[in-house]
Formats: structure tokens, C-alpha cells, sequence
């Protein structure tokens, strides 16, 4: 060991055990010195600045779809239903045939009806001659008064079974007519409920026709909304026009609509009124019994803050979104929101006009992180598509 002193010699082996740390610091050091990388760039975001504009209030409700008209078809006679004439789901027009019933018996009665009425017609026709014949007599003293007074009341006899034997023949006529079931109203003719050899009769419901253009939208508000819709009505002619929907799939109706009545009452209750809109149907594509969200425009707001729907986030039921600031830092901001419009939402605090939001890639970002910043949907921009 040359001329080591056995102190320098302990001091030597204990070394390692006395500074390990130091020891496997000065090894990674050395280490980074010689294989060490350049540190990531910052994550590139989509934004957008938030704008400043005049947007229109609009209030939305759940509606119920109803046929404008709808017809339950009930026959007018009891009898065993022979055929069913039209095709279930199609068109009809006002008197087109739906259903025939077994008419024998209802025209054998006219029949008789009828017989009935010629034989009353032709005693009421020989009345009036006995009348005829009777009245000189009188006068030349060859009859009595009272045999023309026997005649006269004959004659009004024969009259009043006249009468009633041609009502008879009508209400026979119109039995017979009934048995040729049709169409009250045009519309779309619903599922027959009845089948070939049913005996049908004016308490069952045959099928229901419902006219569907246009076509009604049945919806509650509360008292707030309403007396906010009603008062926008004075000011634009009546609302005409006012009315969007929205179908269940998520699509918007092409074509709008206008408010139609109000019921006359608040339900105590509830405290929502009843109301309904109108919309045109030409394609039939909207049918009764279909749910759509029915919003109406009730005022505008100017100079409101808005962003892209897609730019706001919920953590624990607080609506959040995150700003980047010129020196490119990231600041998760807590925001009230307000109305949507479309896929436009306008916040009511926490935001101004120009600031800069992040609506691609918000799940990537964190408060206090340096990010680069791109025009949202730009084809460059690699977080396309992020946190919509």
C-alpha cells in the first residue's frame, strides 16, 4: 500500500457509504453532461379570441307535436265492417271512402221507407181531392158541414204521415249513406284499430286522421318567460315567424314558426301557461306525438361576450375556461355563462372582449403552463380536434 497510513486507508473504503447521495448525483451529472436532451417545446393550442356582439335572447322549452286537426273516425251505424278502402299511413283528401260496412240491411230499410211514403203520399193525394170535391157541395147545400170538415181533417191526417214517413225515408237514406265510412277532414290517416268482419259500432274508435300542415307544437312556460315572449309579440307584429325547432336527433327545422294561442290560464300548480306554435309541415316529415325543443326569440342583448361552446368546460358544476395571455402563459379562469346560440355561448363574467381562449386542446392544458398558440381549426395546428 505504499506509504498509506492506516487512517487514510479506513478513510478511503468508508467514503462511498458516507456521501451516497453526493456520489450518485455527481455520476448523473456526469451522465446528462454526456447524453442529455433539449427540453420539449411548449404544446401548441387552438384559440380563438373571445368577441364582443349583439346576440338575441332566446328561451327554449321541451314541445309535444300534435295534428293541427285530428278526426277519430267512428262509424254512424252498427254493422259487420266489409272492407277497409284506404292505405294506413297515406294521404286522404276531405270524403275519400276509409271503411264499408255490410249495407243490406240498412237498404232494405229504405226500401221500405220508401214503399211506405208512396203508400202515405197517394192517401194525403186523395185527401186533398176529397177536399177539393167537397167544398162546392157544401155551398150548394148537397153535404153537410161536417162531412167537409171530416175531409179537411183527413187531409191534414194524410199530411202529418207524409211528413213522417219522409223523415223515415231520410234517416234510412242516411243509414244506408253511413255505411260507406270516409274521411271528415284531409289529413294522414293513422293504423286501422278495426279488422274485416269486426262488428263495429259508433262507440269504437275505427282509425284517426289528423291534419298535419300545418302542424301544432304544444309547450309550458313559466310566467316570467311567457310575460318576456308576449311583450316581444307587441313589438314584432304578433311573433310571426319567432318559433325554432329542434328535432330529437339534433337536426333544426328548415322551416320556422309562429305562435298560435295561449291557453286563458297559469296552472296554480305548476306556474307554467300552456302555448302553441304553428309550423308548416309540407313534407309531412313532422307527425303527432314527436318531442322537439321549441325555442322563440324574446329580446337582444348588446355588446354580449361570447365564445365557442365548445371552449368551456364544468368542474363541480362551475363553468371554467382557459385563457392565454400575450406572454403565452395559461390562466384556468372560473366564467358565469348565459344564453347559448347556437354553438356560440355568451358568458355574463369573467371574460373580455379580445382575450384570447383555448378551444383546442383544453384537456391538455394546466394554469400556470406555457403553451404556443394557433388559430383554432388551423390544419397546422396538431391539437385539432382536442377537448371539443
Amino acid at each position: 500500500m505504499g506509504n498509506w497510513t492506516q487512517e487514510q486507508i479506513i478513510e478511503g473504503i468508508m467514503l462511498p457509504h458516507r456521501y451516497p447521495t453526493a456520489l450518485l448525483l455527481t455520476t448523473l451529472l456526469a451522465s446528462c453532461g454526456r447524453n442529455g436532451h433539449a427540453p420539449a417545446p411548449p404544446l401548441q393550442v387552438g384559440v380563438l379570441p373571445a368577441l364582443q356582439m349583439d346576440v338575441p335572447l332566446t328561451h327554449e322549452w321541451v314541445g309535444t307535436l300534435d295534428g293541427f286537426v285530428n278526426a277519430e273516425i267512428r262509424p254512424q251505424v252498427e254493422g259487420y265492417l266489409l272492407r277497409q278502402v284506404y292505405k294506413e299511413g297515406s294521404s286522404l283528401h276531405k270524403g275519400e271512402p276509409l271503411f264499408e260496412i255490410d249495407a243490406r240491411q240498412f237498404k232494405a230499410s229504405a226500401d221500405q221507407a220508401r214503399a211506405t211514403l208512396a203508400r202515405d203520399q197517394a192517401a194525403l193525394d186523395k185527401a186533398r181531392m176529397d177536399v177539393e170535391r167537397f167544398t162546392p157541395l157544401v155551398a150548394e147545400k148537397a153535404i153537410s158541414q161536417q162531412e167537409l170538415d171530416n175531409a179537411n181533417a183527413s187531409l191534414r191526417q194524410a199530411q202529418a204521415n207524409v211528413d213522417a214517413t219522409r223523415a223515415a225515408w231520410d234517416r234510412a237514406q242516411l243509414n244506408l249513406q253511413w255505411t260507406r265510412v270516409v274521411s271528415p277532414i284531409s289529413g294522414i290517416a293513422g293504423i286501422a284499430k278495426v279488422q274485416v268482419g269486426d262488428l263495429v259500432n259508433p262507440q269504437r274508435v275505427m282509425t284517426t286522421v289528423s291534419t298535419v300542415d300545418p302542424i301544432k307544437v304544444f309547450f309550458n312556460a313559466n310566467e316570467q318567460e311567457y310575460m318576456g315572449w308576449a311583450r316581444n309579440w307587441a313589438t314584432k307584429g304578433g311573433g310571426k315567424g319567432s318559433l325554432t325547432l329542434v328535432l330529437s336527433d339534433g337536426s333544426t327545422y328548415p322551416l320556422r314558426g309562429d305562435p298560435y294561442l295561449a291557453d286563458r290560464n297559469v296552472d296554480v300548480k305548476t306556474g307554467t301557461i300552456t302555448l302553441e306554435g304553428l309550423f308548416a309541415n309540407p313534407q309531412h316529415l313532422l307527425r303527432p306525438g314527436q318531442f322537439a325543443k321549441v325555442s322563440a326569440d324574446v329580446g337582444l342583448r348588446k355588446g354580449a361576450i361570447v365564445v365557442p361552446q365548445r371552449a368551456i368546460w364544468e368542474v363541480q358544476g362551475n363553468s371554467q375556461v382557459a385563457v392565454v395571455g400575450a406572454d403565452g402563459k395559461v390562466d384556468i379562469r372560473p366564467v358565469q355563462t348565459g344564453p347559448r346560440l347556437g354553438a356560440l355561448q355568451v358568458v355574463e363574467k369573467g371574460l373580455q372582449a379580445g382575450e384570447k381562449v383555448v378551444v383546442e386542446g383544453t384537456q391538455k392544458v394546466s394554469a400556470g403552463q406555457i403553451v404556443k398558440m394557433a388559430p383554432a381549426g388551423s390544419p397546422s395546428n396538431p391539437a385539432s380536434g382536442v377537448g371539443k
